[in-house]
């Protein structure tokens, strides 16, 4: 009997900048978001770099692309509302943050 073993690899990388490594090309490029980044005021640029083998379809790692920013959107929209409730915490009743807590009893 002839047994089969399913090979496969997946790197995945987010990058900000250009590494200490990069060669001038990447550097420019890196320069150029970073100048569109400042011209857009606002957002954040981001290259993702990844090596699927076997290969699958552009169609398939959009996809992936896609759901992995819509969990994003939704972990930054609970923090969010987390952030909004202690907010009004705070504000309401500013006591139970006081920076230096009050010893009571000694």
């Amino acid at each position: 009997m002839k047994v089969f073993k399913p090979e496969w690899q997946c790197t995945f990388s987010v990058n900000e900048g250009a590494e200490e490594s990069a060669n001038w090309k990447e550097k420019v490029a890196w320069r150029l978001r970073g100048m569109a980044d400042w011209l857009d005021r606002g957002g954040r640029t981001l290259k993702v770099a990844y090596n699927v083998t076997p290969a699958v379809s552009q169609d398939e790692v959009d996809t992936c692309l896609g759901k992995g920013f819509e969990v994003t959107q939704q972990l930054l929209t609970q923090l969010a509302h987390q952030q909004a409730c202690e907010n009004v915490m705070r504000h309401a009743k500013a006591e139970l943050y006081d920076e230096q807590p009050s010893v009571q009893g000694f």
